[in-house]
């Protein structure tokens, strides 16, 4: 599945995708910024409730295929620049970070 495809399931929004066509293989979810740095792998989706510009630049570090801003989780202007410049996509999801990994498991 592509981040593209992803980004058209029900509940998804993209916030910024500079790369619909990077494949997605794997799921990571966390919130502790080092942790995510030193555990999520290339290609996984990283699903998060943090917002601020850091999660820009690990995402790029771990090379995400993308972020998952899960419960409705928006971002500032500055930070969509930012993804948009780093080519790192940004998804939203309205749903809690359980049910935006069910429907991933369910998709994957």
């Amino acid at each position: 599945m592509t981040v593209e495809q992803l980004a058209q399931c029900d509940g998804m929004c993209a916030l910024a995708c500079p790369a619909p066509e990077r494949e997605i293989c794997g799921v990571y979810i966390g919130d502790l910024l080092s942790w995510v740095m030193g555990r999520a792998e290339a290609d996984n989706v990283w699903i998060t409730i943090m917002s601020n510009v850091n999660i820009i630049a690990v995402a790029a570090l771990a090379d995400t295929a993308c972020i998952i801003l899960a419960e409705g989780v928006t971002l500032e202007p500055s930070v969509l620049e930012t993804a948009m410049a780093k080519e790192i996509n940004v998804l939203q999801s309205a749903k809690p970070i359980y049910e935006t990994a069910l429907l991933l498991h369910e998709l994957c």
